[in-house]
């Protein structure tokens, strides 16, 4: 399936053409016009990254109950978690409900503070910046929330919610905030008269448009955008997911896409990132993970998504299902955090947590029996790499032939996962 034609998947652009909804008060008709999906975005892989994610930890504290609190455990909710966002380019979060994608997100924008790790944003280390510090950084980072009813103060108009940022950071006199509002309305497809309503008198699309006008007031160089079309009619989302591919071009804003819908995804992101339990299990460019997926988790989403053409022509995707539920975040399994659920796990992978093994040029996958779906391979590809045998126990006459780590971005040379042999492009 080319990269320039959107699947006709839940509920995405490339169906038939839809057109908005209508303004509930009538008088922004003449902003409505028939909405047409545009190409999927194009790929920044040479751009320097605006974004460096080393090693990212976020552990919440649980404590005990009476008047004593003690903290008895921690929820992994990020465990190590390395990656890059190109400057104007787009990284897409993956992964099922509570495997950390949202808190990934705040931890960037620093509405948490990490436990550990390095979060180095345009060349400066903002991990453990102070509350004084983040102010500056607020006008570079910002974040498009999910839920468009909840992330907008009912009390407020829509002028005063868009124009905080502008009095706040005093970027313009206050009798130039009017109009900047009014631009930032028109930018995301608004009628610039109604700054003076209130959110409840706008629709669920209207309202998300609301919140990127306010994301973009400060002219942002990224934006977090946690799932920012899941909470919006089907009818809408193509409208959403455009306006966002139009900012993006016109104000060079690189994107961390979170979300759950992998057609979106795809559509909205050169790269994808897969995360599991708090890690992430594989990341790789568009082609590479949605046509040659290599690790089972990634192969049991991708198999969960409707595939419409498929089904027109009479075939059908054979699902993977998982079996069990996902383990707490509190006492995740030892080693891969995966094995409980997967149908290939063996005893390496209770004993040795597996690497973030780069496989391909852009591709890399943490899995002890990494390879496409049936062609899985029978002995685990990564034990000659840490110097232990096929259970995981240590090998005294093997030392690991090359480091693998957990570092942010790609190397110039990988591991051929046909050849079991180191290559390079």
């Amino acid at each position: 399936m080319s990269d320039q034609q959107l699947p006709t998947s839940v509920g995405m652009p490339g169906d038939d053409p839809v057109s908005r909804t209508e303004d509930p008060i009538g008088e922004a008709a003449r902003y409505v016009e028939t909405e047409r999906p545009h190409s999927a975005s194009a790929a920044h892989f040479d751009a320097e990254p605006v974004l460096e994610i080393r090693d990212l930890r976020m552990y919440f504290p649980v404590r005990s109950a009476g008047i004593i609190r003690r903290t008895i455990g921690h929820v992994q909710a990020v465990d190590g978690v390395s990656f890059q966002v190109p400057r104007g380019g787009s990284l897409g979060l993956v992964g099922e409900s509570g495997c950390g994608k949202s808190t990934t997100g705040r931890l960037i924008t620093r509405l948490y503070e990490p436990t550990s790790g390095s979060i180095r944003f345009d060349g400066r280390e903002i991990a453990k910046t102070s509350s004084r510090g983040l102010k500056p950084l607020r006008r570079e980072i910002q974040m498009i929330f999910q839920d468009p009813y909840t992330s907008l103060n009912p009390r407020h108009t829509v002028g005063a919610i868009v124009g905080a940022p502008l009095a706040i950071h005093k970027v313009l006199p206050k009798d130039k905030i009017l109009p900047r509002v009014q631009e930032l309305l028109e930018i995301v497809g608004l009628n610039p008269e109604h700054y003076n309503r209130y959110p409840h008198e706008f629709s669920g699309g209207q309202r998300q448009r609301i919140g990127i006008a306010r994301a973009l007031t400060l002219q942002p160089k990224l934006l977090v955008a946690d799932e920012p079309v899941s909470a919006l009619d089907v009818s809408i989302q193509a409208q959403v997911i455009n306006l966002l591919q139009e900012v993006q071009a016109e104000f060079n804003i690189a994107f961390l896409f979170i979300a759950h819908d992998l057609a979106v995804v795809r559509h909205f992101c050169p790269e994808v990132a897969v995360m599991y339990l708090g890690k992430i299990v594989e990341i790789a460019d568009r082609d590479s993970l949605y046509n040659h997926p290599n690790h089972p988790y990634t192969q049991a989403l991708l198999s969960a998504v409707p595939d419409v053409r498929q089904a027109a022509i009479g075939g059908r995707r054979e699902r993977i299902r998982l079996e069990g539920d996902v383990p707490s975040p509190i006492n995740p399994p030892s080693g891969c955090r995966f094995r409980t659920r997967c149908a290939i796990a063996q005893e390496i992978c209770a004993r040795v947590e597996p690497p973030l093994l780069q496989i391909g040029k852009r591709h890399k996958v943490a899995c002890h029996f990494a390879g496409e779906l049936g062609r899985h391979p029978e002995r685990p590809v990564t034990a000659p790499l840490l110097g232990v045998d096929d259970t995981g126990s240590p090998d005294p006459g093997a030392s690991p032939s090359i480091e693998v780590g957990n570092e942010p971005g790609y190397s110039n040379t990988w591991f051929d996962l046909e050849r079991k042999t180191m290559a390079g492009a």
